[in-house]
């Protein structure tokens, strides 16, 4: 992976208008049109700093872009891509499976920070899904229905009670039923 940083001549921390000035002189400096003159090679060599230097420079003024690099960054100097591949570490069985044995001592590996990748990734997803017009739309349209239907049986109750003072619904109910019962032994 390419050492965005250094392409740019800057520190991790960097501001955005460091960058800025970075890239500027940079892409000046690397211009091809700066080097049309020059030999093949040369020329060739200046547009791949000049590509590489427009690359750092995107990917390190958007705050997004910068944040996943970073992390990526930080997995590939730590965890080596995959910490328990092939490079040399190695579970002891017989000591404890929370340990690895590297160089004739055994350590505590490190935390994988996998996991916690995965889940701050999903858990951006869901916010970016959640953030939608679409499913903003669909929240106040259920909020709506909802809102209406707790109004329409707020105001049926009330309705009721206006109507029919002192009588519950069940008991109108039992005698509407009584009445019936009476109709049909006629």
């Amino acid at each position: 992976m390419a050492d965005h940083y250094r392409a740019l001549g800057v520190t991790n921390n960097a501001s955005k208008d460091e960058i800025k000035e970075a890239f500027r002189k940079l892409a000046i400096q690397f211009h091809p049109d700066k080097h049309v003159q020059s030999s093949k090679s040369a020329r060739d060599s200046a547009t791949l700093k000049f590509k590489q230097v427009s690359e750092a420079y995107e990917v390190l003024t958007d705050d997004r872009k910068r944040a996943a690099y970073n992390l990526s960054r930080y997995n590939n100097k730590y965890n080596g891509g995959n910490f328990y591949s092939n490079t040399g570490y190695a579970y002891n069985n017989n000591y404890n499976a929370n340990y690895y044995h590297r160089g004739g001592s055994y350590r505590r590996p490190p935390r994988s920070s996998s996991d916690a990748n995965r889940f701050v990734s999903n858990l951006d997803a869901i916010f970016r899904f959640m953030s939608t017009r679409t499913f903003l739309l669909n929240i106040a349209f259920a909020g709506i229905i909802l809102g209406g239907t707790v109004a329409i049986d707020m105001s049926g109750e009330a309705l009721w009670k206006m109507q029919n003072p002192g009588k519950s619904f069940e008991e109108a109910m039992k005698s509407i039923e009584k009445n019936k019962e009476r109709e049909d032994e006629q």
